[in-house]
């Protein structure tokens, strides 16, 4: 028989899956709106997950139940407007985490409410939440090359886009180092909390928790 941990740990695969398509579609869907159609070009503008799995991502994803997808290909000279454009293409990503972890909590109280689904649907939709939440804190991270540090390159001076790209060589190394230190625990617990809450407390507001 499954035990729950098993349960969980093959549930967060199609969670995932969830995540990083609509992350990745994201990013090529507002640099398309920015006038880049790279990424569209490549058929990437997709919500089908096999057009963003990355091989060595996917294989990390079965073993270990967290992995990752194929940047996006995009080439910023042909944005509208530079900055601009890098910003939100950079932002898009971690904002359709946040949002889709917001209307999959309005669905689990929905269902909840409803009294609708098995508890392993309830189960995998509360994993989808956390996961977007985790993923898009986890990106916002200014470290190349996580979102974060796109989006504060477009905002600093352009003087701080000559500093990460001296670092990025050695930033999967410290990002690497980071994580088996739990260094970012500091940080991406406090934060997914209070994501979390606030969530959970906008949905309580508007369905008076059925």
């Amino acid at each position: 028989m499954f035990t729950t941990d098993l349960i969980t740990i093959v549930l967060r695969i199609p969670a995932l899956l969830i995540a990083i398509t609509f992350h990745e579609f994201a990013h090529a869907r507002m640099a398309y709106h920015f006038g880049d159609s790279t990424a569209k070009d490549y058929g990437r503008m997709s919500l089908n997950p096999l057009k963003h799995l990355d091989p060595i991502g996917t294989l990390m994803i079965l073993l270990v139940g967290f992995g990752w997808a194929k940047p996006v290909p995009i080439n910023p000279y042909r944005f509208r407007s530079y900055r601009s454009g890098m910003l939100w293409v950079s932002f898009a990503g971690p904002l359709a985490n946040f949002l889709l972890a917001f209307v999959s909590l309005f669905l689990f109280y929905a269902l909840a409410g409803l009294n609708v689904g098995a508890s392993i649907v309830y189960q995998l939709v509360s994993i989808v939440v956390q996961l977007n939440i985790l993923l898009g804190v986890f990106n916002l991270i200014p470290i190349p090359p996580l979102d974060g540090s796109k989006i504060l390159t477009a905002l600093a001076p352009r003087s701080m886009a000559g500093f990460f790209r001296q670092i990025e060589p050695y930033a999967p190394i410290l990002l690497l180092f980071l994580i088996m230190f739990r260094v970012f625990d500091l940080i991406i617990i406090p934060v997914f909390n209070i994501i979390f809450n606030l969530f959970n407390s906008i949905v309580l507001f508007f369905t008076g928790s059925f």
